[in-house]
C-alpha cells in the first residue's frame, strides 16, 4: 500500500503509539487526523505537530463517534485510512468486590466495541475510496491469556478475531485490513503496572515499532506482529499451557498482596 497522500483517521491519536504514527505518516505526505478524549494531550499533540488535524472523540460514546464521522467526512472527503488505536489496560483482581458491573467493562468499551463501531461508522465513506485501508490495534496479549490483565487479553482476542472476519468480509473491495499486535511496548498504557508484572519482557521502543509498522503497510503485510508478539503466536500454537503458566506468574504477586 502507498503511505503518501492519503488521508488518515488514527483514535487514540495524541500519545504513545498512535502519535508516532502520526508524525512518521505526517513525515511521510499524508494529511493525518488524531482523535482523542484528552482535549490537553489533543492540544499538546498539535503544538509539537501543528500539521496535525485533531477532535475530541470518545469511542465508547456512539453518539460522539457519529459527530466525529459527520466533521470528518465534511472536512476531509478524501479519507481512506482508519487506524483504530485508541485503547486502555488493567491490572485487575476479579476477587476484588469493589469492582462493580460498569467499571469492570470499561476495557470492552473502548477495545471492543469502540473499533467495531468506529469501522461500522467510517465503513461506508472507506467503501467509496479508489484505495483503502484500516487498521486496528490487538497486541501480542491476543494469542496468549495476560491472567493479571483479564478483560484487556480478552478485548484483544476479540479484536484479532473481529479483524480477520472483516478482512474476509472485504476481500472483494477496495478496503485493505490491518491488524498490528504490538508486544510490550514503551507507552503509558502499562504506567500501572508494576516492573515485576511484566518480568522477562523488554519493552520496545515505540519509534523501532512504528518502524516496522511502516515497512509492513507498505508491502501489504495484514497482520503485523514485531518482536516478541511473534514469538507469543509461535508458542500459543507450540506450547500454549507452557507460555501461558509463564505468563501468568505475576497473579501470585497479586493475590498475596491483596491477602487472597
Amino acid at each position: 500500500m502507498k503511505l503518501h497522500s492519503n488521508a488518515i483517521l488514527i483514535t487514540g491519536g495524541a500519545s504513545g503509539i498512535g502519535l508516532e504514527l502520526a508524525a512518521r505518516l505526517l513525515e511521510l505526505g499524508n494529511t493525518v487526523i488524531v482523535s482523542g478524549r484528552d482535549q490537553v494531550k489533543l492540544d499538546q499533540a498539535k503544538a509539537k505537530y501543528p500539521k496535525l488535524h485533531t477532535f475530541s472523540c470518545d469511542v465508547t460514546d456512539p453518539d460522539a463517534i457519529g459527530k466525529l464521522y459527520n466533521s470528518v467526512t465534511a472536512q476531509f472527503p478524501g479519507l481512506n485510512i482508519l487506524i483504530n488505536n485508541a485503547g486502555m489496560m488493567r491490572k485487575i483482581n476479579l476477587q476484588n468486590k469493589e469492582v462493580d458491573l460498569i467499571d469492570i467493562n470499561r476495557e470492552v468499551e473502548t477495545n471492543l466495541s469502540g473499533p467495531i463501531r468506529m469501522v461500522n461508522q467510517f465503513l461506508p465513506h472507506l467503501m467509496k475510496q479508489p484505495s483503502a485501508a484500516v487498521m486496528n490495534v490487538s497486541s501480542a496479549l491476543a494469542f496468549v491469556p495476560f491472567a493479571i490483565s483479564p478483560v484487556y487479553g480478552a478485548t484483544k482476542a476479540g479484536i484479532h478475531s473481529y479483524t480477520r472476519s472483516l478482512r474476509v468480509q472485504l476481500k472483494n473491495t477496495s478496503v485493505q485490513v490491518f491488524e498490528l499486535a504490538p508486544p510490550l511496548t514503551k507507552t503509558t498504557l502499562v504506567d500501572a503496572f508494576e516492573t515485576n508484572d511484566m518480568k522477562g519482557s523488554v519493552p520496545m521502543e515505540v519509534t523501532k515499532l512504528v518502524d516496522h509498522v511502516i515497512k509492513a503497510m507498505e508491502r501489504d503485510q495484514l497482520e503485523i506482529r514485531p518482536g516478541q508478539s511473534n514469538l507469543l503466536k509461535i508458542m500459543s500454537r507450540l506450547a500454549p499451557n507452557f507460555i501461558f503458566k509463564q505468563m501468568s506468574k505475576s497473579v501470585d504477586a497479586m493475590l498475596a498482596d491483596s491477602g487472597k
